[in-house]
């Protein structure tokens, strides 16, 4: 939640900051300005870290933890654990169907100004507010398809109804790019928003049920990587894309992987 707060952040705060100005030498000066402001934060949160962090927890925070301490040393080790993720059938298939959902979500969040501003020159700002309310609405929608999955346990109906719903918000954003309104923009957004980034605990929660009782810590950290590396392809192909075809057919190259992951997250064993 703290995370996508400060991707919340980094769409609304530096439109304001660095002004779309023709002179250079202002430009390079509000660039400098934000800089400065991000590296202060950082070194301010890596100082917090080296105070307050404690190495391990006193009590183990998951029976999956308990089960791992109580482990061979040779089979709690981080790359026995991998070895066995590697193994597990249904968990790679998470592990592909998450790298393209969260993947998707880089590109577009990535190449939101990009995107926009072929359409609305003028309104980085807007930009800006329109990112902002993508990752807002995502918040929302993480908190609740959580409460559901706590509520119902039924892991493999929602992520499989959540990631389908990604995928019509993103074709309903494709379509309406090129209207010239932002209001519609700004619905289709926060519907993307909310069903793509509301798959993301999903994603985490189902892992923790497929992988148990491995780390979640590994779990996780292997969905991440797969989501860094769908991300950074699906931006430098849909930028590639959208040099050459434009912006309209650089969307539909993601929602045809949309698809692809929605077919693919219906074939998961659901019996947990």
């Amino acid at each position: 939640m703290y995370r996508k707060l400060g991707i919340a952040i980094g769409f609304l705060v530096p439109p304001v900051l660095v002004p779309n100005v023709g002179d250079m030498d202002e430009l390079a000066h509000h660039i400098s300005v934000m800089f400065y402001i991000t590296a202060g934060a950082a070194t301010l949160i890596f100082i917090l870290v080296l105070i307050m962090f404690q190495e391990k927890p006193d009590i183990p925070p998951s029976q999956a933890q308990v089960v791992m301490q109580n482990m061979a040393p040779q089979e709690s080790s981080y790359r026995a654990s991998v070895g066995r993720l590697l193994h597990n059938t249904p968990f790679v298939l998470l592990l592909i169907t998450y790298g393209l959902n969260v993947g998707c979500f880089y590109a577009v969040s990535t190449l939101l100004n990009r995107m926009l501003i072929n359409h609305y020159p003028g309104e980085e700002v807007n930009v800006g507010r329109i990112g902002l309310t993508i990752v807002i609405a995502g918040m929302v929608g993480s908190l609740i398809c959580g409460i559901w999955l706590d509520k119902t346990k039924t892991y493999k109906q929602t992520t499989v109804a959540v990631y389908l719903l990604s995928f019509v918000g993103m074709v309903g954003y494709t379509f309406t790019l090129n209207l010239g309104h932002l209001w519609a923009v700004f619905i289709t957004s926060a519907a993307l928003g909310f069903f793509m980034t509301g798959y993301l605990p999903l994603g985490f929660e189902f892992a923790v049920e497929l992988t148990y009782p491995e780390s979640e810590g590994t779990s996780s950290g292997l969905l991440n990587c797969s989501a860094q590396v769908f991300g950074i392809i699906f931006t430098i192909c849909q930028g590639k894309i959208i040099d050459y075809y434009g912006t309209l057919a650089g969307n539909i190259f993601l929602s045809v992987f949309l698809l692809l992951g929605t077919i693919l997250t219906g074939m998961k064993n659901s019996s947990l």
